[in-house]
């Protein structure tokens, strides 16, 4: 008779590693952040740069002062720090970007634990702190700085263009980002190509964010009852990037 050999988790092994997951959610990541530099500009750089170097920084220095094994080496705080460099508008001060990136990497993150541990999305919960600090600043967005954006109501989001009235931009101009609105959401093209990536290097499940606009896109289509309408709600604000890289985060996602 063999013997029963009891042992811990994990019992289904694979050669996937937290650092190859990260790597293959920045390179998914790149379009939307080729895009925000080619539409808002260098200050799009900055913020990027300012973001992505905070977070990392914040990680290596609380792991260092806590004596912690070193984990920048699993790409996970530049993530976080390019996700919310991505859900900023231009208009960001760089000090708000490294305000915003401490918090995500020690507060949300590192004191609950480390990756794996924190109860939401870092970036996501920074931009919210953002938000409630600096609402006067870092509410709603700003127009790209193309020429051809020179018609979009002086940086007004599309959603802001739908609830008090206005001139929306054509359909094809928000699918290639000509609105107003944070620096990565705006260009819904380059969030598609980042979705088929990280569905083909199976990253992520299709059906998260599939589901996740579809509900969004079938509520409005009954209530406008129109499909113009509930494509431009679709389109609008940053609901397919937190579709594509939120709603999938590892973490958060069960929850």
């Amino acid at each position: 008779m063999e013997k029963l050999i009891v042992s811990t988790s994990p019992h289904l092994r694979s050669t996937t590693t937290t650092q190859t997951v990260m790597r293959d959610v920045l390179i998914a990541l790149l379009p939307a952040t080729v895009a925000s530099v080619v539409l808002f500009g260098i200050k799009a750089a900055f913020i990027v740069l300012a973001c992505v170097a905070s977070a990392v920084l914040s990680e290596a220095l609380f792991c260092i002062i806590n004596k912690r094994p070193q984990t920048v080496g699993d790409l996970s705080a530049a993530v976080t720090g390019l996700l919310l460099a991505l859900n900023l508008p231009a208009k960001t001060e760089i000090w708000q970007c490294v305000v915003g990136s401490v918090f995500a990497i020690v507060v949300v993150k590192c004191l609950f634990g480390g990756l794996g541990c924190n109860f939401a999305n870092p970036a996501a919960t920074a931009r919210v702190f953002l938000l409630i600090c600096f609402a006067g600043t870092l509410g709603g967005g700003m127009a790209p700085t193309l020429s051809a954006a020179s018609e979009l109501v002086s940086g007004a989001t599309p959603l802001a263009v739908l609830k008090n009235g206005g001139a929306l931009p054509s359909m094809l101009d928000m699918l290639l980002g000509l609105r107003g609105g944070a620096i990565g959401e705006v260009c819904g093209l380059a969030i598609i190509v980042g979705f088929g990536y990280l569905v083909i290097r199976r990253v992520i499940h299709f059906e998260t964010p599939i589901i996740f606009a579809l509900t969004v896109f079938v509520l409005f289509l009954i209530k406008d009852n129109s499909f113009v309408s509930a494509t431009y709600q679709l389109l609008s604000g940053g609901l397919l990037f937190a579709a594509v890289f939120m709603a999938t985060d590892y973490v958060t996602t069960p929850i």
